[in-house]
């Protein structure tokens, strides 16, 4: 009340505003808190998860008592104890194709706490068809990433990203692993642009990226504009938010993925044959061992951002521990844009290399 940007106008609009949280998780744990806390009036969550006991050291909304809860019962619960003057509404369901425009039509803005690329297009979808503005929020280990979409006709997830990689190169938190810490961050962070925007005060992430770097403690601003080549999206598909890209102009045997296997390989290039060896593993991985003749080394889930880096004019050869991450950056590689060359999976990986072609290469 003492504050001169919001004083007893600010948190009468506070009061009135509704804002629709998808996710009650990491990043949805503390901009409930703070959303509730803040007297938002009424303040909607969808998830269709339960409470772990694994995901509490992020999840922070939540508590042990509450373990194998529905996280929408155990967050309602929890932010009526903190705040019961705000309405709470509890969707334990998915957003989805079907019920994202009516849900999301019913608040006035909406903050993204979900963990997977199909849910993000389809909130930017909504929110575009709406007119709604949505607060982004990701998290990868020790980096955060935070902006404002479709604030005022702004520009949307769409013209930041135009393509989702396979869901293989998203992995999720409990895959890649998080800082327990930086969910809290960042979503303290949602919390504080949707309580501004409902304010109309200060300068929202429109056409920023706020990039937080933990480990050296730093952040910076990216700016992206809106893309005029973009259509405006004017309705929902469940293909329009897949995360898979296919490349219509390639050819169709161009089109699927390529396998050969570590005998083949050795034979190949003993006669002449000089692929870009490509190893999507993870550095601490590349310390243990690696393959005699390596390109280049991009962590798999990196190469969306990388896939410059590799060659259109020259086959290339992906491998990886087993083979599972290498298939999928061939199949996306294949699939996101037009190679001249041909695209293959090293089958079996570092392990059958060992098995096959030279023991003395470590396995793991």
């Amino acid at each position: 009340m003492t504050l001169p940007e919001v004083g007893p106008e600010g948190q009468r609009l506070l009061n009135e505003a509704s804002i629709l949280v998808v996710g009650a998780g990491g990043l949805g744990s503390p901009a409930l808190l703070y959303l509730a806390a803040a007297g938002i009036g009424r303040i909607g969550i969808i998830d269709d998860d339960s409470v772990d006991l694994s995901n509490l050291q992020r999840q922070v909304l939540h508590g042990t008592s509450a373990v194998g809860e529905a996280k929408v019962i155990s967050a309602e619960r929890r932010l009526n104890d903190l705040n019961p003057e705000v309405t709470i509404e509890a969707y334990e369901a998915r957003l989805e194709v079907v019920n994202a425009l009516d849900l999301i039509g019913g608040f006035d803005l909406v903050i993204d706490g979900s963990d997977n690329f199909s849910t993000r297009y389809l909130i930017s979808d909504a929110c575009e068809i709406l007119g709604k503005p949505w607060v982004f929020g990701s998290i990868h280990r020790f980096e955060g990433q935070v902006t404002t979409f479709n604030l005022d006709g702004g520009p949307n997830y769409r013209d930041l990203f135009p393509k989702a990689p396979p869901t293989e190169l998203a992995p999720n938190c409990a895959e890649a692993g998080v800082l327990g810490v930086l969910p809290g961050i960042v979503g303290s962070i949602q919390a504080t642009e949707a309580i501004k925007i409902i304010l109309g005060v200060g300068e929202p992430l429109s056409g920023r990226l706020l990039v937080i770097d933990a480990l050296g403690m730093g952040m910076r601003s990216l700016s992206y504009s809106h893309d005029p080549s973009r259509a405006t999206v004017t309705d929902l598909s469940d293909y329009a938010i897949e995360c898979s890209n296919p490349a219509d102009t390639i050819e169709e045997s161009q089109r699927e993925m390529l396998e050969i296997n570590p005998v083949d390989y050795v034979e190949r290039v003993g006669q002449g044959w000089s692929p870009f060896l490509l190893d999507v593993r993870r550095m601490d991985e590349e310390r243990i061992v690696s393959l005699e003749g390596t390109s280049l080394r991009i962590q798999h889930n990196l190469v969306p951002q990388r896939v410059e880096e590799v060659p259109h004019d020259r086959d290339v050869v992906i491998y990886c521990r087993t083979g599972g991450r290498s298939a999928a950056v061939a199949r996306f590689l294949i699939a996101s844009r037009s190679p001249e060359r041909y695209v293959y999976n090293l089958t079996g990986g570092i392990h059958k290399w060992s098995d096959t072609v030279d023991s003395s290469i470590i396995k793991y």
